[in-house]
């Protein structure tokens, strides 16, 4: 038994040293070779441990890691232009284009969800002590037609981005916390189905300010006040994932974790990516009454079609 510890071990202390070298080196241009040889081991002994190990080929993971610290350096304002040219992208396209191609999203959606803290190190050791099982979140796929809403719009910067019960992308926005505009849609609108939708109406790409639509089901032609917004939703495919089943104090924590789930595990490994042509959005309904249910859950509705 012991000696199994020993053989499991080796090549993970190995693995942290090259996974080291590569946080070290981010903005070099990294040598697959070099780090095979830096392992001991031959090229192809040592790509087939680094995907068993690690689960993405050498450069895939490479490729991976530049674009999170990359993306970590646009959330924090530098220019898009400049962050290319550090990571060896040649053009703001090369960069959206290897974004997408690897994680299944445009830069400016990930960008609305990420942690603004640096990406954490992959600790090898650790990881394979914590794998103790979990449940996999499978998103339910659906081909939604279109409908109507009508809401009231708001505005946010992205620095102020946080995440609450009523709204994650604007907990302090006066209307929303205290529940005002939930009431006064309701009153005016008497929609047939009870439920809100937080919807992401997108930004300049990579602008520090972007607009979402707080809105329910608008049924039938009706006129609206000026201070609401109609919105047609074309028909589209979605992944819709419910966040786990949590109590009213972990509600927040597990909203924010379905959206990290989505952006780092599922999309980057699925046969899909963003129809940016649709809108993704966070949906509401009696079953985050946390006065109604002892577990609550809401919905994260994500547009989608096959990769190209």
């Amino acid at each position: 038994m012991m000696k199994h510890e020993v053989i499991l071990i080796q090549p993970l202390t190995i693995l942290q040293r090259v996974i080291d070298y590569i946080e070290e080196h981010i903005k070099d241009e990294i040598d697959p070779i070099k780090l095979a040889e830096m392992a001991g081991y031959s090229p192809f002994h040592f790509y087939r441990i680094f995907q068993k190990h690690i689960g993405y080929t050498v450069m895939d993971y490479v490729l991976k890691r530049k674009l999170q610290y990359a993306l970590h350096e646009l959330v924090h304002g530098k220019k898009i232009i400049q962050i290319a040219m550090d990571y060896g992208f040649e053009t703001h396209s090369g960069f959206t284009k290897a974004f997408k191609k690897c994680f299944g999203s445009p830069p400016s959606l990930y960008k609305l969800h990420c942690p603004r803290s640096l990406p954490q190190k992959l600790d090898l050791m650790s990881l394979q002590q914590k794998n103790i099982g979990g449940i996999v979140m499978q998103p339910k796929i659906i081909v939604k037609p279109a409908f109507s809403v009508a809401g009231k719009p708001f505005e946010c910067i992205i620095e102020n981005v946080s995440y609450t019960r009523d709204l994650p992308a604007f907990w302090d926005q006066k209307g929303l916390t205290d529940g005002s505009t939930e009431r006064m849609l309701y009153q005016l609108l008497a929609p047939q189905k009870h439920g809100e939708y937080c919807i992401n109406l997108g930004s300049t790409e990579y602008g520090d300010r972007f607009t979402y639509l707080f809105a329910v089901d608008l049924d039938g032609d009706r006129s609206l006040p000026d201070e609401l917004t109609h919105l047609e939703i074309p028909s589209a495919t979605y992944a819709i994932f419910k966040t786990p089943l949590v109590g009213v104090d972990q509600f927040v924590s597990a909203i924010k974790g379905t959206w990290l789930y989505i952006l780092e595990d599922w999309l980057p490994h699925s046969a899909y990516e963003v129809d940016e042509a649709a809108f993704d959005f966070e949906y509401y309904d009696e079953h985050c009454h946390y006065w109604d249910y002892e577990k609550i859950y809401m919905e994260i509705h994500i547009p989608i079609k096959e990769r190209e």
